[in-house]
């Protein structure tokens, strides 16, 4: 596998990557609004210092998942970090490498661009997900993480 098979979101792959959002959020019966995934993913692309979408191809440049980092400072981490937002392979790339070069990708990525810490979340029952993190290199934080959403 090269890096190529990696590579920022275009506008010719937005609904390809619109349906494995759709796809990805079923997994864990995750409500789905179509217009706000296209709203927000127009936003990261016209806003980069927001973060970043990838699209993960496969040999026959066909898109088989994707990957998204949101941006944030922190001064405890000492500079700006990023939140492996989301992650997905579909069904038939999943076992083949392929996550395991993503995440490879994303640690790249983030000492290429001076990044202080990636924080992630699993689903608890994802504990395939959960062992790639953990053989990439990735620690349980000792914080719970915790969430308040305004009205």
């Amino acid at each position: 596998m090269n890096h190529e098979i990696i590579r920022p979101l275009t506008p010719a792959y937005l609904n390809a990557f619109i349906d494995m959002k759709r796809d990805f959020f079923a997994i864990d019966g995750y409500p789905f609004d179509d217009a706000l995934m296209r709203e927000n993913t127009g936003y990261f692309l016209a806003h980069p210092e927001a973060g970043a979408v990838f699209m993960i191809f496969d040999e026959t440049e066909t898109p088989i998942g994707f990957l998204i980092l949101a941006f944030m400072f922190s001064f405890e981490f000492g500079g700006r970090i990023a939140f492996l937002d989301e992650l997905y392979l579909g069904d038939k790339a999943r076992g083949k490498g392929y996550g395991k070069y993503a995440v490879n990708f994303v640690k790249e990525y983030a000492a290429n661009n001076n990044l202080k810490a990636i924080f992630l979340e699993v689903e608890h029952h994802n504990e395939r997900a959960g062992g790639l993190y953990e053989a990439s290199g990735f620690k349980d934080h000792h914080r719970r993480l915790m969430i308040y959403r305004p009205e």
